[in-house]
Parts: structure tokens; sequence; C-alpha cells
């Protein structure tokens, strides 16, 4: 079984591949992520939600309001808002676990 994934936000430290590489469906989302963007890429149907943008930390409740099933995820440098926090199921800093090893404990 395939594992269907949103990325949104900038892929500098290779997310987007390390998921690919574990047989994952990944579909990006860039620029300003907005309601409709997620719904086009996919979300409803997503398993997974990966924010790698704290700046667009807002698109969190959007996609938990959407899913009630889906995991969301953010793998990114900065501190992540409080208001946040309680809706994440992970929060990992890329300087701290690799992607791969990331993508590996979120496929498996």
């Amino acid at each position: 079984m395939s594992v269907d994934v949103i990325v949104a936000g900038p892929d500098e430290d290779d997310i987007t591949a390390a998921l690919e590489a574990e047989g994952a469906d990944v579909t990006r989302v860039t620029g300003v992520v907005t309601r409709p963007a997620l719904e086009e890429a996919g979300i409803l149907e997503a398993d997974l939600y990966v924010l790698t943008d704290i700046g667009q930390a807002t698109t969190i409740p959007i996609v938990c309001d959407l899913s009630e099933e889906i995991r969301t995820v953010v793998y990114a440098r900065d501190t992540i808002p409080e208001f946040v926090k309680g809706q994440l199921d992970l929060a990992v800093d890329p300087k701290l676990m690799d992607a791969a090893i990331v993508a590996d404990e979120l496929i498996d």
C-alpha cells in the first residue's frame, strides 16, 4: 500500500526525495499554501502532511479540519508556534535528524 504525502513549503533538506525513496507518493505545494491549493493537491485523500515552512503554520489547523485521519508533521529548523503544537503528530528539526531517517519512520 502506498502512502500519499503532501509536502508544503521549500524542500532544502530533501524530505521529498527521502519520502519517495521509501515508496511514498509525494505531491508538493509551494508558494502560499491555501485551502484550495491543498484540496487541489489531494489533501482529502492524503495520509500525511509535511510542512517545511513555519511561516505557513496556519495550514496545520486547516489540514486537521479537512481530514481527521491525516498525520501532520513539521520538518523545519524554526520554532513551532504554540497554537499548532496540539494539532501536530510530530515536529523534527532537520539539524537533529536526517531526512532519510524521518522518512523511514513516517512511512513504516
